[in-house]
């Protein structure tokens, strides 16, 4: 009989940690283990490297920052990673995956909303964020701040790591149908190879419909939950019109139109929305877990929060406009905690927000 197909759910994770296909040094803690992923923890040196870098076939990443290292920085008393510089930090964490299970990594909520570049890299990887089935190695985490100088300690949660058996992504005809007996969004699905989601730029309150990154700003340490005032570090956008202007190399704090839904018995990505739209990418930290937004633990659907980067040109981003996608996947089972339920999440139903190491 065949493994079922699907994302691990919470107690699969654990499982695998009893067996020990995940490892760690110092060992995984409960509050790591998410509804449908595991969050990673920086270990307790950074490499300043001169450039990203995969890699690749038959290379370590160990033999790589030999190649690539400018120097090592001691984070043990907590250190500062620069904007605009990449580092490479091993992770506490390490993997010995069984054939058959895949991963998938990702930034978390709040990196992806500190405009932080967090990719995951591997031994012998070819792409960022992807383990093959079957990998048996350390992982590292590479990290670039992009908006902000962060301050960081070993044992931080940047990153984290979802495990799937086969591919379970639902087809356009089964989100449909999924669709139809539990709304995933409160109003019209568009549904191409996902289910899109448009920009909110006609609140129903105020003007307000995003922030923009100051781009000279001080330090953010990120275990300061509620401390910084949002003015010193975000300009506020306003729009009477429901259209703003992006401008290049800015990074925006944007929000979705529909407000989303995670039923228990799946889980969901985000992913980039095609190139041809716009000069613009959504950054995205992609992790929907099962419960989001959804009635059952505790939601009434919420936005999904949209890390919108302009590139070459200036662009017209108009109110309703597709800017990304959704990819729904099931779960192998339905996790024991749900988000937003039975966890202490910070975003369940919210609106536009900026992350929680801001008060307001």
């Amino acid at each position: 009989m065949g493994v079922e197909l699907g994302v691990l759910a919470d107690h699969a994770i654990r499982e695998m940690l009893t067996r020990g296909e995940i490892t760690a040094t110092p060992e995984v803690i409960d509050a790591q283990v998410q509804p449908a992923s595991l969050d990673l923890r920086l270990g307790t040196r950074a490499w300043r490297v001169r450039a990203s870098f995969l890699a690749g076939a038959g290379r370590s990443v160990k033999e790589r920052l030999e190649e690539f290292e400018m120097h090592q920085i001691d984070l043990s008393e907590g250190a500062v990673l620069e904007k605009g510089c990449v580092y490479v930090v091993p992770l506490m964490e390490s993997l010995s995956l069984p054939e058959g299970i895949q991963a998938v990594a990702n930034a978390k909520s709040s990196t992806g909303r500190l405009d932080l570049l967090t990719r995951l890299i591997t031994d012998e990887g070819v792409e960022f964020d992807r383990i093959a089935p079957g990998y048996d190695g350390p992982l590292y985490a590479e990290i670039c701040p992009r908006s902000f100088s962060v301050l960081v300690r070993p044992g931080m949660r940047l990153n984290q790591v979802r495990f799937r058996a086969g591919q379970a992504q639902l087809s356009d005809a089964e989100l449909t149908a999924l669709h139809q007996d539990s709304p995933l969004v409160d109003g019209p699905a568009v549904i191409d190879q996902g289910l899109g989601f448009s920009v909110d730029l006609e609140p129903a309150e105020g003007d307000l419909v995003g922030y923009r990154a100051k781009p000279h700003t001080g330090v953010i340490d990120l275990d300061n939950i509620g401390y910084y005032d949002p003015a010193e570090y975000w300009e506020p956008i306003f729009s009477k019109t429901g259209q703003i202007i992006l401008d290049p190399g800015a990074f925006y704090i944007l929000v979705s139109r529909e407000a989303v839904h995670i039923p228990p018995d799946y889980a969901a990505e985000m992913a980039p929305y095609l190139a041809m739209v716009g000069e613009f990418r959504v950054h995205y930290a992609g992790f929907f877990d099962p419960g989001f937004g959804n009635v059952d633990a505790g939601g009434a659907g919420a936005r999904g929060v949209l890390e919108v980067r302009c590139h070459e040109a200036p662009f017209v981003l108009e109110h309703g406009q597709i800017v990304g996608r959704l990819v729904y996947e099931r779960m192998q089972s339905r996790p024991d905690r749900l988000y937003g339920a039975d966890l202490a999440s910070n975003y369940q139903g919210q609106g536009l927000k900026l992350s929680k190491h801001f008060n307001s």
